[in-house]
């Protein structure tokens, strides 16, 4: 995938031209990462490019982007499970050193992983894992990007009147 959409990920998210977009959730947008060096690799994108902190949302909006990130967090987690069984737990993390706009990583971990990384962060993997062509994101991640936005279905918040509230696929 190239293209300017990289350049504005958000806008381009809110104007539908962002292909990584898996879900609009209520507080944003849920992509599957570029990089696909762990299976499952996926960031929940703010819908408000001005935002850079998560102390910079109001309360409200605050708690719905972290319930959110719980919501893709356990969408990863269950969709990978069921396609990897060396699947070992999710990593969440708020970074917000590189890009200026507020996002959470979501990082699936596996029990393959090289012994020398299993247990560190995921940003001590070496760097050409970050820009190898053959773990870019592509057609051959079709399977994982579905069945991730499956479980972000199923896991629809539900409403005071008790309906499911509706998540929008892009």
């Amino acid at each position: 995938m190239t293209g300017d959409w990289r350049t504005d990920r958000i806008g381009a998210a809110l104007r539908g031209e962002n292909p990584t977009v898996m879900r609009r959730l209520t507080s944003g947008f849920a992509v599957i990462g570029d990089v696909q060096f762990l299976p499952g690799y996926s960031v929940l994108l703010v819908d408000e490019p001005s935002v850079q902190r998560l102390s910079d949302l109001p309360r409200t909006k605050r708690l719905s982007f972290l319930c959110d990130m719980d919501h893709l967090g356990e969408a990863v987690e269950r969709a990978c499970r069921r396609l990897d069984p060396a699947f070992r737990r999710v990593n969440l993390e708020i970074l917000g050193n590189t890009d200026p706009f507020l996002h959470a990583h979501v990082w699936p971990r596996y029990q393959w992983e090289p012994a020398d990384v299993v247990g560190a962060p995921v940003w001590l993997y070496p760097r050409e894992r970050w820009s190898e062509e053959q773990f870019g994101i592509g057609p051959q991640h079709d399977v994982l990007r579905d069945a991730i936005g499956t479980e972000l279905d199923r896991l629809r918040p539900v409403t005071s009147d008790g309906r499911q509230s509706a998540l929008e696929a892009p």
